[in-house]
C-alpha cells in the first residue's frame, strides 16, 4: 500500500508573474509618462544635433516639391534676418524626428508594455518595425505624391501674380503635412493595440464605417492646403485604405482573442 505521505501531488502551472509596474498608482503612471516623454525629447535632440550639420541639404530636399513647380531660378524669401537660422533649426528638428522615430516608438512601447500580458509583450518587434515603416511611408507618400500635387495646384492658381513665398510659412505648412501623414499612417498600429485590449473590434469598425468616412473627409478638408477635389481625394484615399487595413488588423486580433478565450 502506497504511503499517502509519499504521494507526489501533480505539479500545477504557476501563474505568470505579474509586472510590478502594472500596479503603479495614477501619479506613478504620470511620472512614468513624464520620464518617457523626456527620453523622447532627448532622442529628438540627439537627432537634431546630428542633422544640423546637414541642415542646408535637408532644406534643399524639403523645398524641392515647391521649387520644381515654381518658375526656374525662383527662390523662397524671408523678411527677418533670423529667419534662415530658424529655418535650419526647424528642418533639423524635422529630420531628427524621422531619424529617431524607432527610439521614440520604443519609449511609447515601454510605457504601454506594463499593461500587457507576457505573451503580448512579444509584439514589441512587429510594433517597432510596422510603426517605423508606416511612419516613414506616410512621410514619403506626402513628400512624393501630396506636396507636388498640392503646391502645383496653388502655383497654377496664382499664375497672374509674382510668387513671393516666405521660407517660414512654407516650412510650417510642409512640416505639418509631413508629420501629419506620418501619424495618419500609424492608424493600423493604433487599432492593433486597441484590439489587443479588446477595446475595438472589426465588427465595431465596420458598423461605424459611414461615420468614419465622414470624419475622414472632414479631416482631409481641414488638413489639405487646397480646396480642389483632386487634392481632397489625395488626402482622403490613403486614410480610407488605412481604415480598411485597420478593420483587417482588428479582425485578426479579434480572432486571436476568441481562440484564447478572452472574449
Amino acid at each position: 500500500m502506497k504511503d499517502a505521505a509519499t504521494e507526489i501531488e501533480p505539479e500545477t502551472e504557476s501563474p505568470e508573474p505579474e509586472d510590478e509596474t502594472a500596479k503603479m498608482s495614477f501619479l506613478e503612471h504620470l511620472d512614468e509618462l513624464r520620464r518617457r516623454l523626456v527620453r523622447i525629447v532627448a532622442y529628438i535632440g540627439i537627432g537634431f544635433a546630428g542633422s544640423f550639420y546637414f541642415s542646408k541639404d535637408i532644406y534643399h530636399f524639403v523645398s524641392r516639391p515647391l521649387l520644381t513647380v515654381l518658375p526656374p531660378g525662383t527662390k523662397l524669401a524671408y523678411t527677418n534676418p533670423t529667419d534662415p537660422f530658424t529655418l535650419y533649426l526647424k528642418v533639423s528638428i524635422l529630420a531628427g524626428i524621422f531619424l529617431m522615430s524607432p527610439f521614440c516608438l520604443y519609449e511609447i512601447w515601454k510605457f504601454i508594455a506594463p499593461g500587457l500580458y507576457r505573451k503580448e509583450k512579444r509584439y514589441v518587434l512587429p510594433f517597432l518595425i510596422s510603426g517605423v515603416l508606416l511612419f516613414l511611408a506616410g512621410g514619403a507618400f506626402c513628400y512624393w505624391i501630396v506636396l507636388p500635387q498640392a503646391y502645383g495646384f496653388l502655383v497654377r492658381l496664382g499664375d497672374d501674380f509674382t510668387p513671393v513665398i516666405k521660407i517660414d510659412e512654407y516650412l510650417d505648412l510642409t512640416n505639418m503635412m509631413l508629420l501629419g501623414f506620418g501619424l495618419i499612417f500609424e492608424m493600423p498600429v493604433v487599432v492593433a493595440f486597441l484590439s489587443i485590449f479588446g477595446l475595438v473590434s472589426a465588427k465595431f469598425l465596420m458598423a461605424k464605417f459611414k461615420y468614419a468616412m465622414l470624419l475622414i473627409v472632414v479631416a482631409a478638408a481641414a488638413l489639405s492646403p487646397t480646396g480642389d477635389a483632386f487634392n481632397l481625394l489625395v488626402w482622403t484615399a490613403p486614410m480610407v485604405v488605412l481604415y480598411l487595413v485597420s478593420i483587417l488588423v482588428a479582425a485578426v486580433f479579434g480572432w486571436r482573442r476568441k481562440v484564447k478565450g478572452l472574449d
